[in-house]
Formats: structure tokens, C-alpha cells, sequence
């Protein structure tokens, strides 16, 4: 596993606050010492007063990273004595409202994603304005600060992309397509601008929808079989394990030579590495953003702390090949990779 430059110090800090919050653990129930012991933790949970804890994605139906990610904030929950609440909607404005309901529920703190920052900007003010603190995970680091959150915490797409292009290049391609699965995330968008940043051959964005994998694999496939400004392609980029799938699929319908790589893990990727099915994959660790994003806030309410400064926390991006798969396997296995 390769960690590209610019995210590596980020990610080592990273690394070492889990070490570090995992340890201070006191006391807990069975079921969530033996909830701590299989998510790899100290199995444990503190004697702090129960705190509410709210997480609202823009996550999409049967989109597996969500589950990673809660596996991480459950775990943090159960070891920091939280209540901790979940909720998502792919719309901003449905996100919007399940914010607000959050604020009317009186939570002690909210975590947030930002993917489509102008829906969910004046409701994340009117948290912070509340008294709730807020921490901003996975998308939308830019926007974090000036809406008042404690900080943010997942990876920099800029950086992501770049290290994918770097990739290709090295692999010797020459034509790549970028398939977006949600039109009009910024995180998503950033990381094709990231591709083409660094990448030295032609790259060209798909928009497809993401929570319908029929239709997706149909336009990755027709893609396929039409190239891209005359030529073949050579390489897929997916945005996501979930599409990682479907482009593996549609490869095989058009009769395609090339190469899928993808953003993010889960079982399914590591199965499809084994049958070298997938050449690359960029892990920015959500397991890591759930944990952190619960831990932060109960830092914050119980000891006054702000992780990282208020400045982002990087959880990634690492770039993971086949060579890692013996590695990851057992912790994709249960979910937490």
C-alpha cells in the first residue's frame, strides 16, 4: 500500500489519534467490549454522561462505503457511551432537512458531509449557531471552516486524483474514463479534475446514476464499445467500490481490454483483485472517518478538544494493489476496510 505525497504526514497523524483515543478507554458492557474486540479496538467504554450524536450523509441506496463508515462511528459510539443516529439522503435538500430534524432533536453533535455544500451550507450555520458542535467528514473539506465546523476529516480528492493519474501513467495508458456516480458532488468531481491533472493521456468524465447499477453498467458499457475522441479506452476510473462492479461488468459485455481501477474498498473489490479483475484501488479508509468524525465531538464535549487544530485530517489517500490483498482481506471481511 503506497501513500502518495502530500498525504502522508496527514494520514500518519491520523493513524497515530486512533492509537491514541483507543487507549483511554475505561469501562463497558459485554456486548460492546466484544463489538470493540472484532473492529480490532481496546473493547472497553468510557464512564463519560451518554451524549446524542448525529451523522447525515448524502450516501445513495446500497452504497457499501456507508456501511464501512458507520462501522466506525457504531464502534467510536459504543466505546465514548453515545447514542449516535443515523440518517442520509443523496438530494441536498433532503439532506438539509434531516440536519435541521437533528437540531430539533437537541443533539450534543452532528457530523455532516458536504458533497453538495450549498443545500446543506445555511442549516450546518444554524447548527453551529445552536451550540452544536459539527464535524465535517468524507466531502467538502473547503467549506468546513467557514460554517463553522470543528474541522474535517477524510481524504483531499485533489491529491486522490492526481495519485491516480500518476497510476495510469505509469501503467502506460492512454486513454482513460472518469465515471462519475453522482452528478454533482464536488468530491467526486475533484477527483476526475485530479486525474486530469496528472495524467498525461486523454481523460474523459461519465456521468451514470449510482443507485441504479443496471443503467450504469449499461452506459460504462456503451462507452466502451463508442471509445473516447476516436480512440479506444484503455482505462476506467470508478469513484466508488459499487461502480467498480459494474465497469467490471460492462467491460466483459463490450469485450473491452481495459483496465478498471477504482476509489475505495470493500470485499467485493478484494475478490475482484484476486481474480485481477480491478488493477488499483485508492483507499481513503472510511472505517477511519466514522471513528474520528464520533471520537472528535466526544473529545470536544468532554475535554474541550479540536483535533488537528481545526485543520483537515486526512485519512487517505493510500493507493492499494493486488500484493495488499493478503493484508486487507480479514478486515474488508468484516467490514471495516
Amino acid at each position: 500500500m503506497r501513500i502518495p505525497r502530500g498525504a502522508a504526514t496527514a494520514a500518519a497523524v491520523a493513524g497515530a489519534l486512533v492509537l491514541t483515543v483507543a487507549g483511554c478507554s475505561s469501562s463497558g458492557g459485554k456486548n460492546s467490549e466484544e463489538g470493540a474486540k472484532d473492529a480490532g479496538g481496546g473493547g472497553k467504554g468510557v464512564s463519560t454522561p451518554r451524549l446524542k450524536i448525529a451523522m447525515i450523509t448524502h450516501s445513495g441506496e446500497g452504497d457499501t462505503f456507508w456501511d464501512i463508515v458507520q462501522s466506525g462511528a457504531k464502534q467510536a459510539a459504543a466505546k465514548d457511551n453515545v447514542d449516535f443516529l443515523y440518517s442520509a439522503n443523496k438530494e441536498g435538500q433532503q439532506q438539509s432537512q434531516l440536519v435541521q430534524a437533528a437540531i430539533d432533536q437537541k443533539v450534543d453533535g452532528i457530523v455532516v458531509t458536504l458533497a453538495k455544500p450549498e443545500a446543506v451550507r445555511d442549516v450546518v450555520k444554524k447548527a453551529v449557531a445552536a451550540g452544536i458542535p459539527v464535524v465535517t467528514i468524507n466531502s467538502g473539506a473547503q467549506y468546513s471552516k467557514e460554517l463553522g465546523a470543528l474541522g474535517h476529516i477524510g481524504q483531499d480528492e485533489g491529491v486522490a486524483g492526481e495519485a491516480v493519474g500518476e497510476q495510469l501513467n505509469a501503467r502506460g495508458k492512454k486513454n482513460a474514463v472518469c465515471v462519475i456516480h453522482e452528478q454533482g458532488n464536488v468530491s467526486l468531481e475533484e477527483r476526475c479534475a485530479g486525474v486530469k491533472k496528472t495524467f498525461g493521456g486523454s481523460v474523459e468524465n461519465l456521468n451514470v446514476d449510482g443507485t441504479n447499477t443496471p443503467a450504469a453498467t449499461s452506459s460504462i458499457e456503451a462507452k466502451l464499445q463508442a471509445g473516447s475522441r476516436g480512440a479506444a479506452i484503455d482505462a476506467v476510473v470508478t469513484l466508488g467500490a459499487p461502480m467498480a462492479a459494474a465497469a467490471v461488468k460492462a467491460k466483459g459485455d463490450a469485450g473491452s481490454s481495459a483496465e478498471v481501477d477504482t476509489f475505495d474498498l470493500n470485499a467485493a473489490v478484494i475478490k475482484q483483485f484476486k481474480a485481477e479483475e480491478i488493477g488499483f484501488a485508492v483507499d481513503q479508509q472510511p472505517y477511519l472517518q466514522g471513528y474520528l468524525a464520533v471520537d472528535e465531538l466526544w473529545l470536544n464535549k468532554t475535554n474541550g478538544d479540536v483535533v488537528g487544530g481545526g485543520r483537515p485530517v486526512l485519512t487517505g489517500p493510500a493507493i492499494v494493489t493486488a500484493k495488499d490483498v493478503p493484508t486487507l482481506e480479514k478486515y474488508t471481511a468484516r467490514g471495516t476496510r
